[in-house]
């Protein structure tokens, strides 16, 4: 019987990763998209067939929700009867939860409760995978594992820590399966633009093409683990194939500064970054997070995930993609790092195509 999985988020960087992951292996793949008057499924537009045409290959479809709304999310986990679900949805940049709380608290931390209620009321041992962040350990001493203290520094991290204790509290309480994957950052050529990596990269190429004479940016001595999106996936499926539920640390272990970026991302291309970026006090942060490293030992030791992809390998990647979206050449080191370690479900022709422009 085909498994059946049901995706939040999934016109977002991780779930569309997690999409063309999932139906590789075969599974039938639902996604929860917000109603508007615009389109925003570029990231999956490739794997998306018409419904109309009645030949039965298809295995993507989607469905209006919001995480505001108890009845529509209540209604398509009740219609599609998930085996799995991936609650990916958030209001999930950082700085703008300074600026919207309550929005983030509603979506981010009331939002799970929401998914969760309407899986215990469903009752057929639905599997929850929940997308929690390193961002809930904010000033905690680096480096940060599975037992480490939280301290969130932002509504957007006391948001997801009250999404944190609701899925533990649903698996102690009522036996669900129920995981938390406390992803630390992770990127790649579909990552937002507003998010401080695509920020570079996408001004990198904006800059070479003469369409961009400057770059500001906020604090460049924030350090974070940053690994490779498509990964994280991968991950994120894995916790959900175990005996038991439990939660893990996902991450490289490594930690590098906004500033180590761009001297990888400029470096890369030969250029001197210094003569671009400029500091806009408005980027920085009420309450910053210095300084986020993943110990993930556990992660490595019981589930067998550890990342193939590395800081300057992650750079290069997203480079060469912005690079050749704005129709110029890259070095082609990037192209050929996902050429060469990944097969089947993730090829680089699947990358610009999907990227925002």
């Amino acid at each position: 019987m085909t498994t059946k999985a049901l995706i939040t988020g999934i016109t977002g960087q991780d779930g569309s990763y997690l999409a063309e992951f999932l139906l590789n292996k075969g599974y039938e793949v639902h996604g929860i998209i917000r109603r508007a008057s615009t389109f925003n499924t570029k990231r999956i537009d490739h794997l998306y067939q018409d419904p109309h045409i009645i030949d039965g290959t298809a295995r993507l479809f989607l469905h209006y929700g919001d995480m505001g709304s108890t009845g529509s999310l209540g209604d398509v986990i009740y219609d599609t009867k998930p085996d799995e679900i991936y609650h990916l949805a958030a209001q999930s940049h950082v700085r703008v939860s300074f600026d919207m709380p309550e929005y983030t608290g509603d979506v981010t931390g009331l939002g799970t409760t929401r998914m969760l209620e309407a899986v215990r009321r469903l009752d057929r041992g639905t599997r929850f995978y929940q997308a929690s962040t390193s961002e809930l350990f904010g000033s905690a001493k680096p480096p940060q594992s599975e037992e480490t203290p939280f301290h969130p520094q932002s509504p957007y991290a006391a948001a997801k820590l009250y999404a944190y204790w609701m899925v533990e509290n649903y698996r102690d309480g009522y036996g669900m399966y129920t995981v938390n994957g406390i992803l630390f950052n992770h990127e790649s050529p579909r990552r937002g633009e507003t998010f401080v990596t695509r920020k570079i990269t996408r001004a990198l190429a904006a800059i070479m093409a003469g369409k961009q004479d400057k770059l500001f940016l906020g604090n460049l001595d924030a350090k974070r683990d940053w690994g490779y999106a498509p990964e994280f996936v991968e991950a994120m499926h894995m916790l959900l194939q175990q005996e038991k539920p439990d939660d893990y640390v996902i991450g490289t272990g490594e930690s590098h500064s906004v500033r180590d970026f761009l001297d990888e991302a400029f470096g890369y291309a030969d250029m001197d970054w210094t003569r671009y970026v400029e500091i806009d006090p408005r980027y920085f942060r009420p309450t910053e997070v210095d300084y986020l490293l993943a110990n993930p030992t556990k992660a490595k030791e019981k589930i067998g995930w550890s990342p193939k992809v590395k800081f300057h390998e992650l750079v290069r990647i997203m480079v060469d993609a912005d690079l050749e979206l704005m129709g110029l050449r890259h070095p082609g080191e990037g192209k050929k790092i996902i050429q060469e370690r990944f097969e089947g479900w993730h090829r680089w022709e699947n990358q610009v195509i999907t990227m925002d422009k």
